[in-house]
């Protein structure tokens, strides 16, 4: 990481890059934010029997390091580059604004789920209590104490954790701008020494009064990964080289620690080879802080590291090799699901807001019709096309076509 020249003017624009700072949309960002928004889909359906497939099954990372990772770089784009043209306050200030925005998303997002459970279950006669699904029986037994703790954060019951968590990320970001004015090693230095303190133990949240349950997404350890993104797409961090031995590292990485960062493979593995399951069950039980989640463990870092940069040489510089040169309906049919899942990767935090409800509706759904192959099949497949739609609306909505003139 380069030095910068000290600067104290927060009036003024910031220069902080070594290399020139990207100031457009990349379509790899939002076609790879895209593809997370539908693996969190599958992922938060209960009772789903695809998500014995998606990528937390198989190695130590999952969808939320791609959306964290992802909104790095996003930000990058959008923040950054206000700090660099308007200065730090202005820039801080458009953060500010960010904040507000996602933490009512968050507030939103749960009194909404919060009253269709209750109406299942007031209104409904069915043999689960739906409020205890999500273990939300808590808040409605004392809901003056427990609305205080939503507001302040103190409250941030499981399945609402991730935008909490985000939030708090982008509060950060003003700081590490400040920083990076002075110098980007310290920069660099400060987000690995607060990522280090976090996965101590020494940065918990309370996520609950009742119990010492703590955040299950500990911002102060998950923004390393938010800053590498940033970092990168500020040109704080030189693009890796592509290199057919970085290339076999990564690989034989990702492939190698399937049988310890996925239950379901060393599960396979057990039944198939109980000699090496046998061998791999110490590791795969004691390396849990090391992969831990919560404090995003070393081995999650260095997992989807891997995957990134695998898929980075896959797409090609610019993401040519997503972009689909031929003619026929192959062709023709990549074109458009690259269109679909590069507008749900622009539209993610409308996407994900969305999604979490609908995911708690796809799971109801399935408990009254049954979890066979065709139900199951059904209902992820049209919560795929309720997202998208959700994307397209949110994009048109966005696009204020009421200040354009008539045509």
């Amino acid at each position: 990481m380069a030095t910068t020249t000290p600067s104290m003017d927060f009036a003024r624009p910031m220069q902080a890059t070594a290399t020139p700072a990207a100031t457009t949309r990349d379509p790899r960002l939002d076609f790879f934010r895209g593809i997370a928004m539908y693996i969190i889909l599958v992922a938060h359906i209960p009772g789903n029997m695809w998500t014995g497939w998606i990528p937390a099954r198989f190695g130590f990372s999952d969808a939320t390091e791609i959306f964290v990772f992802c909104s790095g770089m996003a930000s990058a784009i959008a923040f950054g580059g206000s700090f660099a043209r308007r200065g730090w306050w202005i820039g801080s200030a458009r953060v500010v604004f960010r904040v507000w925005q996602v933490y009512w998303a968050h507030i939103a997002l749960f009194f909404f789920i919060a009253m269709y459970l209750a109406a299942l279950d007031v209104y409904g006669d069915f043999e689960k209590t739906y409020i205890n699904t999500l273990n939300l029986g808590h808040f409605f037994k004392d809901p003056a104490t427990n609305i205080v703790g939503l507001f302040t954060l103190t409250y941030v019951p499981n399945y609402f954790d991730i935008l909490p968590m985000y939030l708090v990320i982008l509060a950060m970001m003003p700081v590490v701008m400040a920083l990076a004015g002075v110098n980007l090693w310290l920069t660099g230095g400060a987000s690995v020494a607060l990522w280090a303190v976090a996965n101590l133990g020494l940065l918990p949240l309370p996520a609950e009064p009742w119990s010492e349950r703590e955040w299950f997404f500990n911002p102060f350890g998950w923004q390393l990964l938010f800053f590498t993104g940033f970092a990168f797409m500020r040109g704080w961090l030189p693009a890796p080289p592509v290199s057919r031995a970085l290339i076999w590292i990564a690989l034989a990485f990702v492939v190698l620690s399937a049988p310890f960062g996925s239950w379901k493979v060393f599960l396979w593995l057990n039944a198939a080879w109980p000699e090496l399951g046998a061998l791999i069950r110490p590791v795969w039980s004691v390396s849990g802080e090391l992969r831990d989640k919560t404090e995003f463990g070393i081995l999650r870092y260095l997992h989807f590291l891997s995957l990134a940069y695998l898929a980075w040489v896959a797409v090609g510089a610019g993401g040519v090799r997503l972009i689909a040169t031929g003619t026929g309906l192959a062709s023709d049919l990549w074109r458009l699901a690259l269109r679909v899942i590069t507008k749900v990767g622009q539209q993610s935090l409308a996407v994900f807001v969305f999604s979490m409800a609908l995911a708690r509706l796809i799971g109801f759904a399935f408990d009254q019709f049954g979890r066979d192959v065709v139900t199951v099949s059904l209902g992820n497949l049209i919560g795929f096309a309720i997202i998208t739609l959700v994307a397209y609306a949110a994009g048109w909505f966005k696009s204020a076509p009421w200040r354009r003139a008539p045509a």
